[in-house]
């Protein structure tokens, strides 16, 4: 088995409390793999909405997740109090690549680390279009020093 890497809280600019359900846990009794996903999203989500650089009604620019990958550390399951860490890894002309972690409330290392890609599009034309100038500086904003 390969050595497991470290990922730690230090490393992310902006976290997100959530908690985990009693849907959430599987057979097993931890959290289900497709979860984490579920997490990331709500995170990523989060701090779009917040930083006012996604509107979710009539926006005529709209983020598609083009790909996800998650590692996992360490079990979580239900209940247990989890931040999920958000940091800015790459930003292309029309594409964001996110790292993203899960963290038990306190925890200096993560309990899964992930990627989460946006791609940029035009809602009417279906296509992917420059990242804007005020989206692309508050998006930086979440890169680590």
């Amino acid at each position: 088995m390969s050595e497991k890497k470290l990922i730690l809280r230090e490393d992310y600019k902006k976290f997100y409390p959530l908690s985990t359900r009693w849907m959430d846990n599987d057979m097993f009794g931890h959290i289900n793999n497709v979860i984490y996903y579920s997490f990331f999203d709500t995170a990523v989500t989060h701090f779009l909405i917040e930083s006012d650089c996604l509107k979710l009604n009539n926006n005529p620019m709209v983020f598609y997740v083009v790909h996800t990958s998650c590692n996992f550390i360490t079990s979580l399951s239900y209940p247990e109090e989890i931040e999920a860490g958000v940091m800015l890894k790459k930003i292309g002309n029309t594409s964001i690549t996110y790292g993203v972690s899960v963290f038990k409330k306190g925890a200096i290392s993560a309990a899964a680390y992930g990627e989460f890609i946006h791609v940029l599009v035009d809602r009417d034309s279906n296509k992917s279009i420059p990242i804007p100038e005020n989206i692309r500086q508050t998006i930086q904003s979440l890169m680590k020093n």
